[in-house]
């Protein structure tokens, strides 16, 4: 079984988000290297992943009828 990702559970899009707000900063002279970058990417998927499992954790156990 193929295991879906979703659009923000990707490091490729984490990766060029960062470079796009890392190119911004460069135009005001705020300077953020590779190794920053990566590790910031890694930082928001991890975020965003534990946001995702949370509200799938509320929606659960908010649950008022099973789905069939």
């Amino acid at each position: 079984m193929v295991e879906e990702k979703h659009w923000y559970q990707s490091r490729t899009i984490w990766g060029a988000l960062i470079a796009v707000i890392a190119s911004l900063f460069g135009a005001l002279g705020i300077s953020i290297d590779g190794t920053t970058q990566n590790e910031i990417s890694e930082v928001m998927l991890k975020i965003v992943s534990v946001l995702g499992a949370v509200t799938a954790i509320y929606g659960r156990l908010s649950a008022t009828e099973i789905i069939s």
